[in-house]
């Protein structure tokens, strides 16, 4: 698959043909253009949108249209200061309503178009409601529990040999915006990335939730894809990393939260876009320690794509459907989910039972417990499964932390920070996945409140307290 330029010019990723539909949401955005374009009110569609997609557990979007929402009574008014929030408004609604209709949970949180418009819709909010700033996982990883992440202890020497050669090859790097790509420009920002790539591995240590070695996989997923010279998120994750560099030179030992979640987001968002290939299997690892997964991609021409794209639409149009609550699922694609799901959940049952019982803890035995969960979670995500796939990748994270807990040795445990969720958390959570899924089955909507939410809460408390 070829992949495309992540600024904020186009949609982000080919539609999804077997994914789930919030006709809802659709409708009401629909309404709320109509309104706009006659400068009527537009609130009211725009919240039985939001209402629909939280029911559906498309957080991310929902979270983009609760920004529609505050700023329609601007953007609907006539008065002259509603002239620059009009086209924001007017841009933003019409990006989101072409996404949602590609069906795609993962370009909905990944997508840097509509990123760009939630940012262009809170500067506009900024005026007249100040907040605080917004980065790009507050939409890719929204509702997501991410794990804390560890600085490993080095002497004080080292780490300030490494921070001065750190901001000696930062400088080329946040200067390459300014050059005009002259191959001895492109020559000293390649040499500059190399040599923060050399301290990223120089200060790895030995957690898998090491904030080095995730940063490690980020950077060397943007050189891979392109980004690393002139994009702005990351010069600023570069940036970032020197301030965090700084904290762990005075023996902080732990990365701050804002900055893990802003580096994972970046590792991911091509790679939950476009999908991964075989040379990036490290990079997929490090998002699967973190709780999220990815497709593989076949490498492809682009008018393949657009021929795959318009068979895409055409098989869409033919299908027939199901209806669970405010979803509409493909049937073959439900039957196909309710399949797969039903061996998953089976393994995640009897993992869960045999979690219990600690004299026969085997990390391996962990690891399949995860990766059971994670199959659970791509496949209710790609069905448009919001609910029960944000609960399947929390407990995939889960068990990946306690097979990581269980195969640390003694030197490791001295600085490690990744706890064991306790096993009647995880078994828990296998039940509330089986009863959900069974409602499913049978044709019932899951419900994001109640036991849903309680229990995915209670994952999202093992997964971030960490451990001692």
């Amino acid at each position: 698959m070829t992949l495309r330029s992540a600024a904020p010019v186009s949609l982000d990723a080919l539609p999804n043909p077997r994914g789930g539909a919030v006709r809802a949401a659709e409708l009401a955005l629909a309404e709320a253009s109509l309104a706009f374009e006659r400068h009527a009110e537009s609130g009211a569609a725009l919240l039985r949108a939001s209402y629909a997609l939280r029911t559906a557990g498309w957080f991310s979007a929902q979270r983009f249209v609760d920004a529609l929402v505050r700023l329609s009574p601007l953007a609907g008014a006539e008065a002259a200061e509603a002239e620059s929030a009009r086209p924001v408004f007017g841009a933003a609604l019409h990006e989101l309503r072409a996404a949602l209709e590609r069906h795609n949970l993962r370009e909905l949180s990944c997508s840097p178009t509509l990123f760009h418009h939630y940012c262009e819709l809170c500067a506009q909010l900024a005026d007249h409601m100040p907040g605080s700033a917004i980065g790009f996982e507050d939409l890719a990883l929204c509702a997501r529990p991410v794990p804390p992440a560890s600085m490993h202890a080095h002497p004080a020497e080292l780490l300030a040999h490494l921070r001065v050669r750190y901001e000696r090859a930062l400088l080329p790097v946040l200067r390459s915006q300014a050059d005009t790509g002259s191959a001895v420009a492109l020559a000293v920002t390649d040499a500059g990335l190399d040599e923060l790539d050399a301290v990223f591995v120089e200060l790895a240590g030995p957690d898998p939730y090491d904030f080095w070695r995730l940063a490690r996989a980020c950077a060397k997923a943007l050189r891979a894809r392109g980004h690393a010279a002139r994009d702005t998120d990351t010069r600023r994750f570069y940036a970032r990393c020197n301030l965090a560099l700084a904290d762990h030179a005075r023996g902080i030992e732990r990365a701050p939260r804002s900055l893990v979640r802003a580096t994972l987001a970046l590792l991911w968002r091509d790679y939950a876009l476009f999908g991964a290939a075989a040379e990036d299997a490290g990079q997929v690892e490090v998002l699967r320690d973190y709780g999220l997964t990815v497709d593989w991609h076949v490498a492809a021409t682009q008018s393949s794509e657009m021929l795959w794209e318009a068979g895409a639409q055409q098989a869409q149009a033919l299908s027939s459907t199901r209806e669970l609550g405010v979803l509409t699922v493909n049937a073959n694609a439900y039957e196909d989910f309710l399949q797969t799901a039903d061996a998953s959940i089976q393994a995640l049952a009897a993992h869960a039972r045999a979690a219990d019982q600690p004299e026969k803890a085997d990390p391996s035995e962990a690891l399949q417990a995860g990766d059971a969960a994670y199959r659970l979670g791509a496949a209710a995500c790609a069905l448009g499964l919001g609910h029960v796939a944000l609960l399947a990748d929390a407990l995939g994270l889960a068990w990946r932390r306690r097979a990581h807990a269980g195969v640390a040795t003694p030197a490791v445990r001295a600085h490690v920070i990744v706890g064991a969720p306790p096993a009647a958390t995880l078994e828990q959570a296998a039940e509330v996945l089986r009863a959900t899924l069974h409602q499913v089955a049978a044709g019932v909507a899951p419900a994001g409140g109640g036991q849903l939410q309680a229990t995915l809460g209670a994952l999202t408390r093992a997964i971030e307290q960490g451990g001692a």
